[in-house]
C-alpha cells in the first residue's frame, strides 16, 4: 500500500518492502529464541520494531539499504543474561540467520537494553 498509489493497492496489505524488513526480523527472533533457550535463559517477551530504509544501491538502483532491527526481550527464571550475555545471543542470531545472509541491505541489531 505504500508503494502502490490507491486506488490500486489495499491499505490493510503488506508491501513487499514490509514483508521483506518483517522476514529478516523474524528469522533474527527464531535464532536468538533457539540460542537463547540452549544458554538456558527463559524468554518471556520478544518484540521487535525494525525498520527498512530506502535508498539507492551501488548500481544506483532504488533498493532496501539497511535494515535495522530493534529487539526488546523480557527475561525471567533463575538464570539471568548479562547486557554482554545478550549482545552474543544477538551476534550468533545474526551471524545464522540465513536471510541476514542473502540480502545485500546492511543489517543492524540495535537492541532495547533495560537497567
Amino acid at each position: 500500500p505504500h508503494s502502490v498509489p490507491l486506488p490500486y493497492s489495499e491499505p490493510r496489505a503488506v508491501d513487499p518492502e514490509e514483508a521483506l524488513v518483517a522476514a529478516v526480523s523474524s528469522c533474527h527472533m527464531l535464532w536468538f529464541l533457539s540460542i537463547a533457550a540452549k544458554r538456558g535463559f527463559v524468554v518471556d517477551r520478544y518484540e521487535d520494531n525494525p525498520v527498512g530504509t530506502l535508498g539507492r544501491n551501488v548500481k544506483g538502483k532504488e533498493a532496501i539499504t539497511v535494515i535495522t532491527l530493534r529487539p526488546d526481550v523480557t527475561f525471567s527464571g533463575e538464570k539471568r543474561p548479562s547486557p554482554g550475555d545478550i549482545d552474543e545471543v544477538h551476534h550468533e542470531a545474526h551471524e545464522v540467520c540465513c536471510l541476514a545472509n542473502s540480502v545485500t541491505a546492511e543489517v543492524r541489531c540495535e537492541p532495547v537494553l533495560r537497567a
